[in-house]
Order: C-alpha cells, then structure tokens, then sequence
C-alpha cells in the first residue's frame, strides 16, 4: 500500500487548530466571520508548513483548494476560484522564479565556482582570508540567485569544503576544527546579509515589498534600487565584521593558509579559461544589475526605465536564445517553479486577509497593547523588531514567519508612530537576519549544518551573537545610512 501524501501528526495538529479558530473561538467584535474563517486555514496552513507536514508547494495547492471551496472571499463560486489564484498574476512572484531559473545557469556553467576560487587565489593565504573569500564570493552573485539555499549550499559550499579537505580537516576524522568548522560557519552567515542586500537574493523579499506597500497604501513601493541603496552600507558593514566575528567566536586552529591561494590556481587552472556559456552568463549577469539598479533610466530618462519582472524575463529569454540554458533545464529547475506555487498561494491568503480587515484588527490590538505600557514610537518599534527577530526559534521557514507576523507588527509600528521607510527597512532586513538563529532557520542551514563541522551548540552560540551583531548594524549605521538618503 502506498504512504498517505501527508505527515500524520503534524497534519493533525494544523488541522486541529484550524477547526478550534473556525468553530470553538468566538469571532471577536469587529471582525467579520469571512476573515476569521480565513484565519482559520491561515493558520492551520502555516502550522503544516511549520511542521512539515507535506512539502509547502502541496500544501499550497490544498490552500488554494479550501480558499475556493469554502467561499470565504467571494460567495460566488466563478469568482472564489478567480481569487485563489490571483496571485498567479502577481508580477513580484514571477521576478523571483525566473530569477530562480536564471540562476540555474551559474550553476550550469560553472561561473560560481570560478568566481569563489578566483577570490581564494587572491586572498587566500590567511584562514581569515579565506573567509573573506567566501563572503564577497557570496555577495557577488546574490543579486541574481534568489534561491538562497542554491548560493550558500549548492555554490559556496562545495567550495569552503574542498578548501577544508586540502588542510584534512574533515569532521569524519574528528578535525573540523582545523580550518573547516570556521569557514563553514562563514559560509552560513554570509548568507543571511546578502539576502537582506537586494530584492533578489532570497525568495521571501518581494513578500515583503508586497507587504509594506499594502500597509502603506502604496506609498512606499520598494523598487529593486531603492532596497539595493538602502541596504550598501549596513550590509556592506555588516560582511566586513561577520568573518572577524566569527573569527574569534570559533577560532581555527590553522590560522596561516598559504597553500589554499596555489590550491585554488591549481583547481583554476583545471577549469581552464572561461568557456562560451560563462562569458555569456556574466555578460547578462552583468545586464541585470545594470537593468535592476535603474542606470538606463537615470542616465537617458523615465522613457528607459525597465520593470524589475520583465528584466528577469530579459535574462532568461537571453540564456534560453543563446543556448547557455535549454528548456529542460528551466523544467528541471523545480525551485523555481514550487516557490512560484507557494509564494502565489500564501500571498493571496495574506492578501485577503488585508483586505477582510483581519491585519488591521490584529495590528490595532497589538497598539492597544503597546501603547498600555506607555513606551515611545522609539521603544514601541524596538520592541516589535525584537519580537519579530527572535521569533524565528518557532520557524522552520523565512516565508511562513514573514507571512504570519510582518503584516501585523509593521502596521502596528506605524500606527505607534514609527517612521515608514525606516521602519519598514530595519524590519525587511531582519526578515533576512533572523536566518542566523538556528539549524533550521532556512535552506541553507541543514545542507551546511548536515556536513558536520559544527555541534548543535557551537551552531547556535555563533547564530546568537551574529543576530546581535547584525541587527546593531542595520539599526545603528543603517539608521544613520536612511537618515542621510532622507529616508526618515
């Protein structure tokens, strides 16, 4: 007999608590019975997807099922079933599948591995180098891989562990603490930073543009420049102290590394020079920067101004033209195609929820309850930064935490009076940051925690501080950042 699609318990869990919201709790005044049936399925779909209960793309299409069938958008059934899959549409979701299958072809090429290997070649002669290496390696190509898991663990990552298989430090013979237990705590917390960086270098961060504008009636609409410009001199800030940090928290044993620098010419030398498909994907790598940063537009006016949605379709249909990606590959990319699918489901729920009124009710209570303890905007908006932070120990998934709390806690902050850019920026960077928390707190960890180089505690001890640290500099020296850019 075949397994059931789903994981018993934690099913049972989700749909537990979906039928206490729906029949046991009593709908609060000034809340209409749609939105909190709708509250329901939200959160029984969230606490699934938390506890894993079927992978979060199947999930997805029963979400889409449940806001048809049960009508709570619409009572008309032509027009539930248009509302469920509205977001099908949404431009933001398809920026980042396609950027997805656009990254498929740094993978395919093997201009990532050139690019972590050219720097170690540079700056390689020192551990602490090689962790810089790594880091800027990292940088470099988050604006176009929007899948996380696929930079830190499926390009980086096989690059830190050759570098550490060259000194022996391998935790199967008990020596990752050589060289190898560093560099892959580097490896992991560089990934957090460059994902709070750009609109495309996590999955998650269009939710969050979604998110801010919806609160804000439109009035501030993040464009792919004003997050990247926004986000320099924090993140930037924040990548220089990170490998030193790191450096003392885990401290490796080697710390002098002159033969990595020969060991990443060599395995240079062995990709021999830049092939055909590596030239043509940096050409249009470097197209889409150009394209996302707005310079067309700025250099020869408003009249050459290119969508962030139809630049990404640009690349891909260059990649796919030139031949450097085919069309199974972009089949085979199922990332992108299972975050379009999730993404489009939990927006669409999300959306509805604003639009039944739900957030608005729940970020009111959320004031009430803040403003009872007297606090300033100032202290009002710390607080909800840090709840929202470190709420991310009972998250196994950026998007399922984005999509439970970002909208409530964003809107109460700016109903305390918090600034909207500011807060709004501060709040789109820690929903990139608080990844540094746990061994689950987003794709990459389990592919970097699961080689081993690290203990549970050590994991972590070093996500602790790197929170700490990161958040004092995206408050601190990017308060001062948005201050001068006149953002507050």
């Amino acid at each position: 007999m075949d397994k059931l699609g789903f994981k018993p318990v934690p099913a049972a869990v989700a749909v537990g608590l979906a039928l206490l919201i729906w029949f046991v709790i009593p709908v609060p005044s000034g809340v209409t019975p749609q939105a909190w049936h709708l509250l329901a399925m939200f959160v029984g779909v969230i606490a699934a997807i938390i506890g894993k209960a079927m992978p979060i793309g199947a999930l997805s299409m029963v979400a889409v099922m449940l806001v048809a069938v049960t009508g709570v958008t619409s009572g008309k059934p032509s027009d539930a079933i248009k509302d469920a899959l509205s977001s099908f549409a949404s431009p933001l979701i398809w920026l980042i599948g396609v950027s997805i299958m656009i990254s498929r072809g740094i993978l395919k090429t093997g201009l990532g591995a050139r690019i972590g290997y050219y720097f170690i070649s540079l700056f390689g002669k020192k551990t602490l180098g090689i962790g810089y290496s790594l880091a800027l390696s990292e940088l470099i190509l988050a604006p176009v891989t929007p899948s996380n898991t696929a930079r830190g663990g499926g390009i980086i990552h096989p690059v830190m562990k050759a570098i550490a298989s060259s000194y022996d430090s391998d935790p199967e013979k008990g020596t990752q603490g050589r060289i190898g237990r560093y560099l892959a705590l580097v490896n992991y917390h560089s990934n957090p930073i460059t994902s709070a960086m750009f609109i495309t270098a996590t999955a998650p961060n269009p939710l969050v543009v979604d998110i801010i504008a919806k609160a804000t009636n439109s009035d501030i609409h993040l464009s792919w420049g004003t997050w990247a410009l926004a986000m320099l001199l924090p993140g930037l800030a924040a990548m220089l102290l990170m490998p030193l940090v790191l450096y003392f928290v885990s401290p490796p044993e080697i710390k002098a590394t002159p033969n990595a620098a020969q060991f990443a010419k060599d395995r240079l030398a062995e990709l021999g020079k830049m092939n055909r498909g590596e030239k043509i994907m940096l050409a249009i790598f470097a197209l889409l920067l150009i394209l996302w940063a707005g310079i067309p537009a700025w250099i020869f006016g408003k009249a050459f101004a290119v969508d962030a949605t139809t630049t990404a379709f640009i690349g891909l249909s260059l990649l796919l033209l030139s031949g450097v990606l085919t069309w199974d590959d972009v089949l085979k990319e199922k990332s992108a195609w299972d975050t379009i699918t999730w993404f489009a489901a939990l927006v669409m729920m999300a959306t509805f929820l604003n639009k039944l009124g739900l957030i608005s009710w729940f970020s009111d209570a959320l004031k009430t309850g803040i403003e009872h303890t007297g606090m300033g905007w100032a202290g009002a908006s710390v607080l909800l930064l840090l709840v929202y932070m470190y709420a991310h120990y009972m998250f196994a998934s950026t998007t399922a935490h984005i999509t439970a709390m970002l909208a409530a806690f964003y809107a109460a902050g700016l109903a305390l009076g918090a600034p909207p850019m500011a807060f709004g920026l501060i709040m789109a960077a820690a929903s990139s940051l608080m990844m540094t928390l746990t061994h689950y707190a987003t794709g990459t960890a389990p592919v970097i925690f699961g080689s081993g180089y690290t203990t549970l505690g050590e994991w972590w001890k070093a996500g602790f501080v790197m929170s700490v640290v990161n958040l004092l500099v995206f408050t601190v020296i990017g308060g001062i950042w948005w201050k001068i850019l006149g953002f507050w």
